[in-house]
This record gives C-alpha cells, sequence and structure tokens, in this order.
C-alpha cells in the first residue's frame, strides 16, 4: 500500500528508533518457535537499536543459538484505538558489543540502568538491521530497506568523536537551550537534558521520556554543530 503524500515513512521509521525506550523483541527458541519478551532499547549514532541483556534471561539463551532476532517499536498511544498508532517491526541480527559509545547512548536513554549495567552477567548489545515493516494507519503500510532506516555517518567522524563532549557540554551550561528545544517539541517545562546526538538531530530525555529534535540541516563537524545549537535557540528565543 502507498504512503499519502504528506507522509514521510523513513522519517516516521527513525523517530520510532530514537524515541522509543521499550519495545518487544523476538527470538527464536530452542524448538524453533519464537519467543517474545520486552526489553528497553536505545540507539546508536546511525540509529541501530542497542539493548542490555542479562545472559540469564531466555531470550539471550536464545540469540546464543540463533543471532536472527526482530524487535517491535510502538508510539504511545494516549486515548482511542491502540492499533491507530504508529510502530515498526525491525528485523536482522544482533551481537554483543564493546564500544564505549554504545554503553554511553544507552546509560544517558536510560539512567537507571546504571545500577545492574555493572553485573558481569549483563552486556550490550547491537541490532544490525536488514528490513523493517512500518505501519502508520490505513494506507500508510511500508517495507523499508536498512538505507532507508540508518542515519549516514559518511563524512561525519569529527561530530562523532565531540559527541560525549558536546552533550556534557549542554547539559553542564546549557539547560536553557535545552528548554526551549523541548518547548518547541510541545513539552511543558521541566528537567530535560540532552541524551545523544548524531548528523541529523538529538535527543532529548526527562525521564524514560525522549523527543528527537531534528536539525535544520545535516551535521558533520563540532564547529557546525554549535553553530546550528546557538541559532536553534537563538530563533526560538526571538519567536
Amino acid at each position: 500500500m502507498r504512503a499519502k503524500d504528506d507522509f514521510d515513512p523513513r522519517r516516521a521509521a527513525k523517530r520510532l528508533l530514537r524515541e522509543t525506550g521499550t519495545g518487544a523483541l523476538g527470538t527464536v527458541a530452542a524448538g524453533g518457535a519464537p519467543y517474545v519478551s520486552l526489553v528497553t532499547v536505545a540507539s546508536d549514532p546511525d540509529g541501530s537499536p542497542l539493548l542490555l541483556l542479562s545472559k540469564l534471561a531466555l531470550h539471550t539463551e536464545n540469540i546464543g543459538r540463533d543471532h536472527r532476532v526482530s524487535l517491535l517499536l510502538s508510539a504511545d498511544v494516549k486515548a482511542g484505538d491502540p492499533l491507530a498508532g504508529v510502530r515498526v517491526s525491525v528485523s536482522g541480527t544482533i551481537a554483543k558489543t564493546g564500544n564505549p559509545s554504545a554503553r554511553r547512548r544507552f546509560l544517558a536513554r536510560h539512567p537507571p540502568a546504571r545500577g545492574y549495567a555493572e553485573f558481569p552477567d549483563f552486556n550490550f548489545f547491537r541490532i544490525e538491521m536488514e528490513r523493517a515493516h512500518l505501519v502508520a494507519g490505513f494506507g500508510r503500510i511500508i517495507d523499508l530497506s536498512p538505507d532507508d532506516l540508518r542515519t549516514s555517518l559518511d563524512g561525519a567522524g569529527q561530530l562523532v568523536a565531540a559527541e560525549e563532549s558536546a552533550v556534557s557540554h549542554m547539559n553542564q551550561d546549557h539547560l536553557d537551550a535545552i528548554a526551549l528545544y523541548a518547548k518547541k517539541l510541545g513539552e511543558t517545562a521541566g528537567d530535560w537534558r540532552l541524551a545523544s546526538l548524531d548528523p541529523e538531530g538529538c535527543d532529548l530525555v526527562r525521564g524514560e521520556k525522549a523527543r528527537r529534535l531534528e536539525f535544520p540541516e545535516r551535521v558533520t563537524t563540532g564547529e557546525t554543530l554549535r553553530k546550528t545549537l546557538v541559532e536553534m535557540a537563538r530563533a526560538l528565543r526571538a519567536a
């Protein structure tokens, strides 16, 4: 089925990957039957899902035999038909990751996980996305490719390297600007902080809630990031 002209399925799927903090993880059980469990989710700079799993959990036992997984992410539906909400099912393979960025980004998205992330039976995992199926209402059912889902990091090595210091600087010195970004997204005032950023935007968090703020243009360097954030805050103050 074709999407409506005013609807961007790639943008909708990417937003779910960045904003959704919990999902249903599908793995293959020992007998070959599907097994589904609730997991917390964060995202790599390119949008790939990140999970923190215990080796004691059945889903971790399953992926030890078969690395194929699916992950269902769904937007919150405040009222009405829950099937009217946007959701995306991502399929691919999963593997452990020792990348410090994965650890940092996951814990920034889910601070309570710091209490058990150091336990020896817990490890961080990354899903290599191979395909996705987006359902966003009648006439909006679309199959997506990995390139549709991922944020390109080509030429953005400087930005990725500067992410940790940039996020720390914003949270220490510019909470007023972050509050403006949250207001732009329709959120009320609160203890909003920056969790992560990438060439296409940044992720604001308050508790377990996350909102995606897209940049007006693609950002690839620390200096361009600084100018973009300053200009966005300036425009919001003027408005």
